[in-house]
This record gives C-alpha cells, sequence and structure tokens, in this order.
C-alpha cells in the first residue's frame, strides 16, 4: 500500500492572493517546488509542510490529507 497526500495548498494559497512566487520564496523554495506540491508530483519534507502551513496561516493537518493507493503494479 502506498499513502499519497492531498493537499490543499493551492486552495490556501489562491483564497490569500498568493502566487507561486511568492510562497515559495516565504517557505525558502524555489517556484517549481510549490507547482509539484500543488500537482502532487513531490510530497514536501516535514519542515517544508510546516513552513507552507505557517505560511498559509493553517496547520499541517488542514493542508494534507492521506489517501490509500493499492501498489500492484
Amino acid at each position: 500500500m502506498v499513502i499519497k497526500l492531498k493537499n490543499q495548498i493551492r486552495y490556501l494559497r489562491k483564497s490569500k492572493k498568493l502566487s507561486q512566487n511568492e510562497i515559495a520564496k516565504l517557505c525558502g523554495v524555489s517556484r517549481q517546488t510549490i507547482n509539484a506540491i500543488e500537482n502532487n508530483k513531490y510530497d514536501p519534507s516535514l519542515s517544508l509542510a510546516f513552513a507552507l502551513a505557517r505560511s498559509l496561516s493553517t496547520t499541517v493537518d488542514n493542508l494534507f490529507s492521506d489517501t490509500a493507493e493499492s501498489d500492484d503494479e
């Protein structure tokens, strides 16, 4: 079983009228990293998850939810 994270980053970022570049600067990463996280192509480190949560005035729990996927490939 593989656990994938779904996230609310794009929704929360847009609700705060922040660009990917702005949130990236607040978190000390590249815009491409934020894009990859928003598109579920990259799972952030724990420290980056906390930085994202702080930047978006929320908690890590509110940013991410997990979904189990079968890895029967």
